[in-house]
């Protein structure tokens, strides 16, 4: 294949621009705001998950609360009950002492449902402060969140403009290139791992770092300069500075 010298030049150009492509797509690959961002939206959804199972686990145990504190009524109710009989009077002797022993029993059966009472509203407060401190530690990270996000999409648009700019300028530089050296450069480019033209310095190639020997290199200097060389090593397009 042959290809004027101007043509040759202007791809390698390509495979430059075409090198600022990938290392723009790497950087967006990598992005430090990006990991730093799934990190903390882990953090973030674990404490949620924790703080959502803390709210359900209140609101089990204040349904255990409103049974205690029903049990609780319906004893000061029966004492009330029986303190009314005994002030009033009414009732034989034996009827009174029953209810007296009565009332004593109440009182011990209000005081064990009164202790649980208490058991579990201490319970509810110990549960709410831990909402309330997941509830701040999510916000917290809600904010950070918000702000790597802000980052990221400053990283991002630095980026895109940058990469504007390069393939801008690479849409330049290959439309009047030949198309069999732009088709070519495109397949080798391809099949090698986005390296298709590299300069030839001395007697190596660029491209793979790698020594081309003196019988090739000599056989090199005697081809005309419209001659398309190829590396042995790696077949990218060397082009003669």
């Amino acid at each position: 294949m042959k290809a004027s010298q101007g043509d040759q030049q202007a791809i390698l150009e390509v495979q430059r621009l075409d090198d600022q492509l990938a290392s723009l797509a790497q950087r967006e690959a990598t992005l430090p705001e990006t990991s730093a961002l799934s990190s903390v939206v882990i953090k973030r959804n674990n404490v949620r998950d924790l703080r959502v199972a803390a709210e359900t686990e209140r609101t089990d145990v204040k349904r255990e609360l409103l049974r205690a504190e029903g049990d609780v009524e319906q004893i000061v109710t029966r004492i009330q009950r029986d303190e009314a009989r005994l002030n009033s009077g009414t009732g034989s002797a034996k009827d009174l002492e029953s209810t007296q022993h009565e009332l004593v029993t109440l009182g011990h059966r209000r005081a064990e449902l009164e202790e649980v009472e208490l058991t579990i509203m201490v319970q509810v407060e110990g549960i709410t402060n831990r909402i309330n401190e997941l509830t701040a530690e999510e916000e917290e990270l809600n904010l950070e969140i918000a702000d790597l996000e802000i980052k990221k999409e400053n990283a991002l648009t630095i980026i895109i403009n940058e990469r504007t700019i390069v393939s801008e300028k690479r849409t330049s530089i290959a439309a009047p290139i030949a198309q069999d050296l732009k088709d070519l450069y495109t397949k080798l480019a391809k099949d090698n791992n986005g390296n298709g033209a590299a300069p030839l310095v001395g007697n190596e190639c660029k491209g793979c770092h790698l020594t081309i020997n003196t019988t090739e290199i000599a056989r090199i200097s005697t081809l005309p300069a419209e001659e398309v060389v190829r590396c042995e090593q790696c077949r990218c397009i060397l082009v003669r500075e």
